[in-house]
């Protein structure tokens, strides 16, 4: 039961962390800069670590601009407000994501202006449907030597499909149920303790209202880890915060 637990949250959180750093707060928004080896060696940690999942970042990012631009409009891909149930959300969302990565759909000139990291020969592998199954009999071969009971298989499919799980529950819950810290005009909403455990990701007001600011916390009780390592990351020179996202008693210094 310890090897499976283990395996799990680590799944989990590594997951998410590649999730907010690298598709989130790099793809998406630019919130730091980092060497081209740096950024390789995020890419490819963000394709391990999701597996099955993977989530190609060029595609992820135009999407997730959308999503700013349009927030919680017909036009948002993947506003809870538009959908009887986070299933249809999640449903719609792949459908557009797929587009993004095939070339089906073009994005708008607005949400490729900035820098989109691309690794062709990673997506292509990493999207590949092979690749993913070989992920899937990883996972099913770990619980099968480790897990105690047949009950814990139905953790499985949140492996299979951790990427996207983890995007629909900051998408549907943080555009739903919480607080507001400022009055803006879509249904973003922070949620505590919830967006503690998410690594920040569902201070959705917060970040809403700067969508560029690498701290998605506003407030004492408000505790955005990802941000943490992201300081971390700045301070051995991994990555470059930019400027507007540090104290300003580090801003003087830059």
């Amino acid at each position: 039961m310890t090897a499976i637990l283990l395996f799990f949250f680590l799944h989990w959180f590594l997951s998410l962390f590649f999730h907010s750093f690298f598709l989130h707060r790099y793809a998406s928004h630019q919130m730091y800069t980092a060497r081209k080896g740096w950024e390789k060696t995020f890419y490819f940690l963000t394709w391990f670590v999701q597996g099955s999942s993977f989530l190609v970042p060029r595609a992820y990012a135009v999407m997730h601009r959308m999503h700013h631009a349009y927030s919680d409009t017909e036009k948002d891909p993947h506003s809870p407000h538009f959908f009887k149930d986070i299933y249809q959300m999640m449903k719609h969302t792949a459908k557009i994501f797929s587009g993004f990565v095939t070339g089906k759909n073009i994005p708008e000139a607005e949400f490729t202006r900035e820098y989109l990291p691309v690794w062709e020969k990673l997506d292509r592998f990493g999207h590949n449907n092979i690749t993913r199954g070989l992920f899937i009999v990883a996972y099913i071969s770990f619980y099968f030597f480790f897990a105690p009971s047949f009950w814990w298989f139905l953790l499985l499919p949140i492996h299979f499909l951790m990427g996207p799980i983890q995007g629909a529950i900051v998408n549907w819950f943080g555009h739903k149920l919480g607080y507001r810290n400022y009055n803006i005009k879509d249904h973003s909403k922070n949620t505590t303790p919830w967006g503690v455990l998410l690594m920040g990701e569902l201070f959705q007001n917060n970040h809403h209202k700067e969508k560029d600011n690498a701290n998605f916390a506003r407030k004492w009780y408000e505790f955005d880890l990802t941000f943490l390592i992201m300081r971390l990351l700045h301070t051995f020179r991994i990555i470059q915060l930019k400027p507007v996202q540090l104290p300003k008693s580090q801003n003087k210094q830059s």
